[in-house]
């Protein structure tokens, strides 16, 4: 039976990388894989930890990605940057379309990223936060399958449609928020399935549209967005600029694709990055320390930022390892030794 145990990032990214290599992934796509699961798991993000390992295995045992994609770069003057990610996962095309973003933005102000015929199962805040750390401000977005409904509906139409940003701050952490536009994540109604607990209220409605707390009933029917109105405008704003605008799936069709919800989605997405500097040139001003004056300004009220709590854990993440249960080191043994089998 195995033990629970601590282990570095390192440790458990030869791990993962090693699962995804076995069951055909090549290294283009495995590293960067496994670098945002990893990322999960040592800033406690379970639900986009090595819970996803699964998901992935199954879409790739059901046909719906690419385990040899290569994705391809196109770059010309304009601030549109384009990765074909060639069918395969996201990360990859993001880690090859990153710098030429970077480069670009710091040029011109401003410039976008778009990433066609991914693949996506990882949180937005690891990309939102790269180009933080490259000093550049920075927006990410993505539809997903139909799982969400409209305010006013009760059938699934939106994805949860997840909605990242960045602000660079000198000398430590950057600030970012991530979100999807539902009032929680697929993965957290599929983590309370998982163990055995109801959903709090207003997350979902059943098949019949009647509001739920039952995370199969929930998961049969459809989940809510944030924010009633407003939550359900952001989230076809989503649809309309990660998918219409650069001419791919939105959530419907993401899920006429697959046909299922059990496996991760199909579509693109958008990541828009802004040099501060840039910016504010004309101006005169410091825009990053101007921007320090309101973050004083909010924790002088006893208010947290957003994602302090997952540095907090990254921090104890790295002085004393992350830490995996005996049933997340048993999954993880079963994915290494069956492979696809074990799905």
């Amino acid at each position: 039976m195995s033990a629970a145990k601590s282990v570095t990032s390192a440790e458990l990214t030869e791990t993962v990388t090693a699962i995804f290599r076995k069951i055909g992934f090549n290294a283009t796509q495995a590293g960067p894989m496994a670098r945002v699961i990893v990322a999960g798991e040592r800033d406690a993000c379970k639900s986009h930890g090595i819970y996803r390992i699964e998901g992935c295995l199954r879409t790739l045992k059901m046909g719906k990605v690419r385990p040899d994609a290569q994705p391809v770069l196109h770059v010309d003057d304009s601030a549109i940057i384009r990765v074909d990610a060639g069918f395969g996962y996201a990360n990859a095309a993001f880690e090859l379309g990153a710098p030429a973003l970077a480069e670009r933005a710091k040029k011109l102000g401003l410039a976008a990223l778009l990433i066609n015929d991914c693949t996506h199962f990882s949180a937005l805040w690891p990309e939102v936060e790269a180009l933080a750390d490259m000093g550049l401000s920075a927006m990410a977005m993505c539809p997903s399958y139909a799982s969400v409904a409209p305010v006013g509906g009760s059938k699934p139409l939106f994805g949860t449609n997840p909605f990242a940003f960045a602000w660079p701050r000198a000398g430590q952490h950057p600030y970012v928020f991530d979100f999807a536009t539902s009032v929680a994540a697929r993965g957290e109604i599929e983590l309370h399935r998982r163990a055995g607990t109801r959903l709090p209220e207003g997350w979902a409605v059943d098949v019949d549209g009647k509001p739920t707390t039952d995370p199969d009933a929930a998961l049969a029917g459809a989940m809510l967005p944030f924010g009633g109105h407003k939550g359900s405008a952001i989230s076809t704003m989503i649809e309309l600029l990660a998918g219409v605008m650069i001419g791919d799936l939105t959530s419907p069709e993401a899920l006429d694709y697959l046909g299922t919800t059990s496996i991760a989605p199909r579509h693109g997405e958008l990541i828009l990055a802004f040099s501060p500097e840039r910016f504010a040139a004309t101006r005169g001003a410091n825009s990053l320390s101007r921007a320090e004056n309101l973050f004083e300004a909010i924790i002088g009220q006893g208010a947290r930022l957003p994602s302090q709590r997952r540095f907090a854990a990254r921090a104890q993440s790295e002085a004393t390892g992350i830490q995996l249960t005996a049933d997340e080191c048993a999954q993880l043994e079963r994915f290494a030794r069956l492979g696809l089998d074990a799905i």
